[in-house]
């Protein structure tokens, strides 16, 4: 059988944390055997709020199997277009925004899962069975629902109203939030009490998270938040992005070398 394993549900089931980043700019697949050299363990690509085609994700999708380096990508919509397109073309992982309520988390697990858990569109061979002929058809399936991993996005007060319907639903892997957009529906974003309003929602949605068997993913800009929400029992990190480490990287290097010309 030469159906791939999904790396990061077997790290996450073996409680092993799981530290990636966010792809934003790159589009060169390269950039994942980068990553992965540098020791993190995915790559989440963003089709919301950046501009990759359809085709770059399929080729950074087919490069990271090969690579057993996971790639999750967030789509511009958690509908049944995107998600089995994503999926098709050999994405392991969705990072799925603005699920507000039950019935649209129960619409994206239909999506991204096949019978009896769903109702995924069906394909034949391509790069997301790995083009196996090996095994039967009914083995395929189960394996692919066993492979896929599914995270849902926290992005408003509505969605949280609804916390723990959304939580339970089976077929969700796992809980984040959307902390700008939620900040911004909460009337608090800018202000002295954007970190506190919603780290008090991270811990409910952490809480949540383990009292259903699910996973809590977190994005974090510094190693020190990333301890602190490690330290509360996430196992899947966000770290930055290549876009936020590139200019802060450069930047500061620019500030040093320009401060004292001639003496670096």
């Amino acid at each position: 059988m030469t159906l791939k394993l999904n790396p990061m549900r077997a790290a996450l089931a073996a409680g092993n944390m799981q530290i990636g980043t966010w792809i934003n700019l790159a589009r060169n697949p390269a950039i994942l055997t980068l990553l992965k050299s540098a020791g993190l363990d995915y790559a989440r690509i963003d089709m919301e709020h950046s501009s990759p085609s359809i085709e770059t994700v399929a080729d950074m999708a087919v490069l990271g199997r090969a690579l057993d380096f996971p790639v999750v990508v967030r789509p511009p919509e958690g509908n049944r277009e995107w998600i089995t397109r994503l999926l098709d073309v050999g994405v392991w992982g969705l990072h799925v925004p603005q699920v507000d309520t039950p019935e649209i988390a129960y619409d994206v697990v239909q999506a991204a899962r096949y019978a009896p858990l769903g109702m995924r569109g069906m394909a034949g061979m391509g790069p997301g069975t790995d083009f196996d002929a090996s095994v039967t058809a009914t083995e395929r399936l189960a394996h692919l629902n066993q492979q896929v991993h599914v995270t849902v996005m926290f992005e408003s007060a509505e969605a949280f109203r609804h916390l723990d319907e959304i939580v339970a639903i089976d077929g969700i892997d796992a809980v984040t939030l959307g902390p700008t957009d939620l900040a911004q529906e909460l009337g608090v974003f800018g202000t002295p009490r954007q970190n506190e309003v919603l780290d008090e929602h991270r811990h409910r949605l952490i809480a949540a998270a383990a009292q259903h068997g699910k996973h809590a993913a977190m994005l974090v800009d510094t190693v020190e938040e990333a301890k602190r929400w490690i330290e509360a029992g996430v196992r899947l990190i966000a770290y930055s992005s290549d876009v936020a480490v590139l200019r802060s990287s450069y930047a500061t290097v620019a500030a040093r070398l320009k401060a004292s010309p001639g003496k670096p």
